[in-house]
Formats: structure tokens, sequence, C-alpha cells
């Protein structure tokens, strides 16, 4: 199942142009529920939306449907940031996000884009640094969107939000905000979810998940030598020699003289010879 699950995946994601983000992003749960009913959840997201579609009036601007999406979403669907959780892996499974209503920036953003793209409105996510956000393009601009609630955000806030990830103490005007504002690709933001969740689980040294989330990267970036490295970490915590042995002399051949590559060297005798008696 796990390998069909893969295959289900790497099906979604093969395609740049075409890539259906919720059904992707929701097929990560199956790594944790193998059995999860992807049509069934699809379904309870499309009922949510006619709900929504039955209300707007026919010719409806895109503000005037973001204000009702943003009061259906957050008011009477309840969804919100899990701020007394906020590193529960739940967050980052989307139906759990639908049954809890609670989730972090990224994934309560990828269910309010999927509702917004079937009333009609193009929102796209935003790939910003530390907290994911979300924007819809209208003629006198783009109306950025923090996902935890919906709320609008101002240059200024933007700007404010910024700064912690620069050396100097202002954010440097240097470099225009809009570099920071691009639509993500929905292949960028199922990498970050993934990545999410790969640093929960690598803290918590659950190494089955931490292998199931790097089957998924390599699927997405399948030459990001990095990856195939921590792929091979995870397999060696999980006492599989041989599996680890290709992926780590793999990236051994690409980046021999990278930081960590003594490290890795130093490990290669051990699994070798764990390969052999294995044999």
């Amino acid at each position: 199942m796990v390998i069909k699950s893969l295959d289900y995946f790497a099906s979604l994601v093969q395609e740049d142009d075409s890539i259906p983000l919720f059904e992707a992003a929701l097929a990560i749960a199956q790594d944790v529920e193998p059995q999860l009913d992807l049509a069934a959840t699809q379904a309870e997201v499309d009922q949510m939306a006619a709900r929504l579609q039955r209300r707007l009036a026919p010719d409806a601007s895109s503000v005037q449907k973001l204000r009702m999406l943003n009061h259906f979403f957050y008011r009477e669907l309840g969804f919100a940031g899990n701020v007394n959780d906020y590193y529960d892996p739940d967050n980052s499974y989307l139906h759990r996000v639908i049954t809890t209503r609670r989730g972090i920036p990224i994934s309560l953003a990828v269910l309010y884009m999927e509702l917004a793209q079937q009333i009609g409105l193009d929102v796209k996510g935003i790939s910003f640094p530390g907290h994911f956000l979300m924007k819809l393009s209208i003629q006198s601009g783009d109306i950025v969107l923090d996902p935890f609630n919906g709320v609008s955000l101002s240059r200024e806030e933007l700007e404010e939000r910024l700064e912690p990830y620069f050396e100097h103490h202002s954010y440097p005007g240097a470099i225009p905000l809009s570099y920071y504002l691009h639509a993500a690709h929905p292949r960028e933001i199922l990498v970050r979810m993934l990545r999410n969740l790969k640093a929960l689980f690598v803290e918590h040294m659950r190494w089955q998940r931490v292998l199931g989330v790097q089957q998924r990267l390599l699927i997405l970036l399948p030459d990001e030598i990095t990856e195939r490295r921590d792929r091979g970490l995870a397999y060696a915590n999980l006492e599989c020699p041989q599996a680890a042995l290709a992926d780590l002399e793999a990236y051994l051949a690409e980046r021999p003289y990278a930081s960590d590559a003594e490290v890795l060297r130093s490990k290669l005798p051990e699994l070798r010879e764990a390969s052999r008696r294995m044999n």
C-alpha cells in the first residue's frame, strides 16, 4: 500500500503545469493513514465550496467573493491556527485539519485556496519566510492574507515580518518587497509542507516517518542530492544498511568535499559490514 500511495503521489506531481495541489497535499497523509479515503475527503471539501457558491451573486466581484470566503472559512466553519499545539504533525495532514478545524499557515492556505478556486477566485500561495501567506491579485494591486486568520496585511506589516530574517536590524529596502511575494508553485508548496514534517520527525527521531517524508521529497526533487543523503541517514537509523549505503555513497560521489563528507565517510565501513552480515 505504501508503494502504491507513492506511485499515486508521483503521478500527481509528474507535470509542473498540472499539479493538483490540494489532492497531492492530501495524499501526503497516506504515510500515516494508508487506508485514507482521499475521494471522500475531496467530496467533503467540494460540499463546502458548493454551500458557499450558492450564496454568491452571479455578478459578485473578486473582493466580494473574498469577503464571503473569509467569513465562511474562519467564522462559520471555524478554521484557525493551532496556537495551542503548533508543532503537532496533524497540523500538516489536511484530512486532520478538516476534522479539527486547526492547522498551520500552509495547510490552512492549501485548503483555503482549494475553496477559492472552486468559487472562481485565483488565490495564490506565497512562500514567505517563516510564515506562509496567500494573495489575491486584483486590478488595484495584491491583497495579501495571513492564512491563520484571514487578515489582510499592509506593506509595513509585511516588511516588519521580514526583519527577523536579516542580520541587520531593519528590512533592507534594496530588495523589493515584491521579491518575497511571488506566487509559489505547487511543487514548492508541497516541498515546504514535507520539510515542515521532516523537521518535526527528525527532532523526535521518528525515523520511519522521516523515511516516508524523504520518499516524497525525492519524488518532488529527484535531483536534490541532499534529500537523498537524508533518506540514507533515515535508512541507517532504521537498520537498512544496503539502502543507506546506496544513498550515502551517491551523495559522497556528487559532493566529495561537502562539509559533512568526512563524517558520512566514517559511517560507511560499519554500514558495509552490516550489509555483508545480512547477505
